[in-house]
């Protein structure tokens, strides 16, 4: 009886895993081919860039600017923001109540720029993003919205080229790319980096192309009356980004996504690997948040509404992939299952290391875009942190999957410190060992100089 029972249980273990696997794979393989979606073709990378603007009439901006706890890092956004060549804007910084450093900042910048400049204090006792957002929705005077966070550090022309591709192409909305540059501050900062590569780059114009998006946090502009017409931001949401961009998509608007080097809004990585993992978890529960809100099931194409649901649901697919590894590695090694389902249990580690390929060459594109030098070192530790990433992926959504059944909604505040302010070190270093040169101010290079130096 009891050799019947270990036969039993080898045989639903192998059906399991085997299922499991070959469920795993192919979401991986999808996910890996809408993340190179950029890259398929010339064309296509060609037509991810903003055109160049034509002069012509403009569309006035309220660029909202929620702060908390950012006295660190507030002046210089806001500075920024006044450098922009665009000449109809305003710059509206919400900060709460209860946060006198970071008003004092914001206050000290309305007085030096009254005509730009304008603060909104947030009232409401429990403070998050989408409240303070809501907050200030009433206050926008311009025809379009955009959200910038703290840290942000704004290309001067990015407004104009907004402004002419709202106009060129019609369109309700404008994503434009965000980039954290600091891949050398640690391990996970590298992995950190290319993420929001790959996303930013490649993956959101799939999305834009498919008329399902999940907006990124910052750099969304938004036609004013359409944002009104939708309520504004849902403020119980810990992804209110995703939340409005999968309400527009389910409304049927237009979403233009457009990424150039020259043109993305720099940031910094979290401080810590517990500050990135709370970070992760807050996203993740979102996500979930998202997806069992069910306005995604309003998509008109059922190949849009399974995009959607593949999408809300990557985070923890993504987790459970670098779970099950090691899992099917052990099956395959220890159990006496037979060699067909052995070799099916690595079906997943194979798609983990086409990634890992695919990842090495994006590492040497985005060095090479944003003019940084990745040496042989980074590229270890790319591959090496690999698995150390999914572990920590995995514990965020666990702990997102917790939060959420425990009805923990609060905010997990990321602070921000300006690394991605800093020289890039030994990294940018030229091998002579001279001194690394500064990083340019992006307010002083010409639209020429910089489109001469990528071609």
């Amino acid at each position: 009886m009891a050799v019947g029972g270990s036969v039993y249980t080898s045989v639903f273990v192998s059906a399991f895993v085997t299922v499991l696997s070959v469920a795993l794979f192919w979401m991986a393989a999808f996910t890996l081919w809408w993340q190179m979606h950029a890259w398929r073709t010339p064309e296509t990378l060609a037509s991810t860039r903003f055109d160049r603007p034509d002069g012509e009439g403009r569309l006035a901006f309220s660029l909202l600017l929620p702060a908390r706890h950012e006295q660190a890092v507030l002046r210089h956004t806001i500075d920024r923001l006044l450098e922009s060549t665009h000449t109809d804007y305003e710059v509206i910084v919400i900060v709460g109540h209860d946060d006198p450093g970071t008003a004092a900042v914001a206050e000290a910048a309305a007085a030096r720029a009254p005509e730009r400049v304008r603060v909104v204090v947030d009232h409401n006792e429990t403070k998050n993003k989408p409240k303070a957002l809501n907050t200030a929705l009433p206050h926008c005077r311009g025809d379009i919205v955009g959200v910038f966070d703290a840290e942000d550090q704004v290309h001067p022309e990015l407004l104009a080229h907004v402004d002419h591709a709202f106009r060129a192409t019609g369109a309700d909305v404008v994503q434009g790319g965000v980039q954290l540059i600091n891949f050398h501050s640690s391990w996970y900062s590298l992995r950190n980096c290319l993420e929001y590569f790959f996303w930013f780059r490649s993956r959101l114009h799939l999305h834009a192309e498919k008329g399902f998006i999940p907006l990124g946090g910052n750099t969304v502009f938004v036609r004013t009356g359409v944002l009104r017409e939708a309520g504004g931001w849902d403020q119980n949401c810990l992804a209110e980004d995703c939340d409005l961009g999968v309400r527009l998509s389910s409304a049927g608007k237009k979403v233009v996504v457009a990424y150039d080097s020259d043109m993305v809004t720099r940031e910094e990585t979290p401080g810590s690997l517990l500050s990135l993992l709370k970070q992760r978890t807050r996203w993740n529960q979102g996500f979930l948040q998202v997806y069992r809100k069910k306005d995604w099931q309003q998509l008109p194409g059922r190949g849009q509404r399974w995009l959607a649901r593949h999408t809300l649901m990557t985070p923890f697919m993504q987790a459970a992939t670098g779970v099950i590894i090691p899992v099917n590695a052990a099956v395959a090694l220890f159990l006496d299952v037979p060699v067909g389902i052995a070799i099916t249990t690595f079906l997943p580690m194979i798609t983990a290391m086409v990634t890992f390929v695919f990842e090495i060459v994006g590492l040497h594109d985005f060095g090479r875009q944003y003019g940084l030098r990745i040496r042989l070192v980074h590229y270890a530790k790319l591959i090496a942190g690999g698995p150390f990433y999914q572990v920590m992926l995995a514990g965020a959504a666990i702990r997102a999957v917790w939060r959420e059944q425990r009805g923990r909604n609060e905010w997990e505040l990321t602070s921000h410190t300006g690394a991605h302010l800093a020289e890039a070190p030994a990294a940018a270093a030229p091998d002579d060992g001279a001194a690394p040169a500064p990083v340019p101010s992006l307010a002083t290079e010409s639209t020429a100089s910089r489109e001469e130096s990528h071609q």
